[in-house]
């Protein structure tokens, strides 16, 4: 295996588990504040993803599929994120 493909292994592995560790230690009254600040941070993922997207590379195609799936799934991340935030909130309001 090539020395930079364990490199992001590691970085993959190391991100998961700390994204873990961070997300289980989060209190329930702080959720909702970090869940909107996460939909921006999505939302900047999307433009890198179409940024990406057009780039030119030795595969073309390939680079065009995978850019258009990362819009896809940024996406559906900053919708998602949306409609959760809004239903907490909801869930605040005096009925």
């Amino acid at each position: 295996m090539e020395p930079t493909f364990i490199l992001l292994l590691f970085v993959l592995v190391l991100s998961i588990f700390l994204g873990f560790e961070l997300i289980s230690k989060v209190p329930s009254t702080l959720h909702t504040p970090l869940m909107s600040g996460a939909n921006a941070i999505s939302g900047i993922t999307i433009v890198g993803a179409i940024l990406t997207s057009r780039t030119e590379s030795v595969n073309v195609e390939i680079t065009f599929i995978l850019g258009m799936l990362a819009v896809f799934f940024a996406t559906v991340n900053v919708v998602g994120g949306y409609l959760v935030t809004n239903r907490m909130l909801s869930m605040f309001k005096k009925k």
